[in-house]
């Protein structure tokens, strides 16, 4: 099987991480006037480079194609807006920021993060690339340029003399394919004495925990310290402090500055680093056996799903996050064994899950049609759903989640 290098060092990709199969984009819901027409299913087959051991799917879709009409907003998340005002917090008082400084967010999507700085005083500028969501932001009073972010725009943006004291990317470093102009980007558009924090879902708890759901085609890299600071240190940049993060099943959050300010890193850097060693992050063979236990996963989530079926008893979806989107194709799964799913969202509301066509409903569904299980799709959020769900309970209803087996939660 021919395929293309490293997206990080160029070297050739020979070793496969884990075979998804063929899948739909995971957020290219359908509308129901759509639904007699077929999809696009791509290859959702992931590498490790065995040279950098950057973890990585080939690009079958641009980000144009991706990005530009998303159905993902942050906001709809309790949760995750709490985790990044706390951050906003911390962060503007850990490096003095004011009226004087500047805060850029790459893919800033609806505001979520940039509005906490703003409410402070602090001029921020948002970066996003789909068209529909940058409006959200921009109606928040978020000023926010509608580009994908790389080189380019860098430049444009020290040109107008727009470097950033604070550049901020959540979630976005997986998805860039050119991850080498990303990061040049970075490195161009961070002021001199600037700060650049990044977070992105830990490829160590991907491993450990067996969330083969969060790979799919937005994600084009799957990332580890030691991949990442390989990445940084061909860009002149430094990482200096790093925090593990609960969110997204667990995540980490870089932070980085220009390596010729010649800043020492914290003790946090060197025992991460130690973490990943002793789990085997440096060696190949640790990769090669994480497809073994996804298909056990695959089963654990089949046999549940049938025997429920089996029993009468009826099993619907809470959330249409992408990952879900994963777990069902991968697993086969169609509304014979999930009736339906919920989300808070009204974008995605009224419309069908890509590839399984379930139907995605307001949460009220599920008190009208009292279901016997809840798939917690993100499960990741899993004490914030049971919470807001907690009524199921009332006619003896149990959540479930499905990673890394499934789990019947009381």
């Amino acid at each position: 099987m021919s395929v293309s290098p490293c997206r990080s060092c160029g070297a050739p990709l020979r070793v496969t991480f884990c075979d998804l199969g063929l899948s739909p984009l995971s957020n290219a819901f359908v509308r129901p006037e759509n639904l007699a027409r077929g999809e696009s299913f791509h290859p959702l087959h992931a590498f490790v480079c065995d040279a950098c051991l950057l973890v990585q799917l080939e690009e079958f879709e641009s980000p144009e194609r991706i990005f530009s009409d998303y159905v993902y907003f942050s906001s709809y998340s309790d949760s995750w807006l709490a985790h990044s005002r706390a951050y906003a917090e911390d962060v503007s008082a850990s490096l003095g920021l004011g009226a004087e400084s500047l805060v850029v967010e790459v893919a800033s999507n609806d505001g979520y993060l940039l509005r906490f700085f703003a409410e402070r005083g602090i001029p921020v500028l948002g970066v996003e690339p789909a068209e529909n969501v940058a409006e959200v932001a921009r109606a928040r009073g978020i000023e926010t340029i509608s580009r994908f972010f790389g080189q380019i725009l860098a430049n444009e943006l020290v040109a107008a003399g727009r470097r950033a004291d604070l550049l901020v990317g959540n979630n976005v470093l997986a998805h860039v394919p050119d991850i080498n102009d990303f990061v040049a980007g970075l490195r161009t558009a961070l002021a001199p004495a600037g700060t650049l924090t990044m977070e992105f879902p830990h490829l160590l708890r991907l491993i450990e925990q067996v969330q083969f759901d969060t790979i799919y085609h937005e994600h084009f890299s799957y990332l580890s310290l030691l991949a990442v600071e390989r990445l940084f240190a061909r860009h002149g940049l430094r990482i200096t402090d790093v925090r593990e993060l609960p969110t997204h099943g667990g995540s980490l959050r870089i932070y980085a500055t220009h390596a010729e300010r010649g800043l020492s890193e914290t003790p946090a850097v060197e025992a991460l680093r130690a973490l990943e060693r002793a789990a085997g992050l440096h060696q190949l063979a640790t990769y090669t056996r994480f497809a073994a236990r996804v298909e056990a996963c695959k089963r654990s989530v089949l046999r549940f799903l049938i025997d429920a079926r089996e029993a009468g008893q009826q099993v619907v979806g809470y959330g249409a996050p992408a990952k879900g989107n994963t777990l069902l194709n991968y697993c086969g799964v169609r509304g014979d064994l999930l009736a339906y799913t919920v989300d808070r969202s009204p974008h995605k509301q009224g419309l069908f899950l890509p590839g399984t066509r379930i139907p995605v409903f307001a949460p009220e569904r599920i008190a009208e049609t009292r279901p016997d299980y809840v798939l917690i799709l993100p499960w990741n959020l899993r004490e914030e759903i049971t919470a807001q769900l907690a009524f199921i309970r009332d006619w003896g209803g149990r959540f479930v989640t499905p990673v890394p087996e499934i789990r019947v939660w009381p």
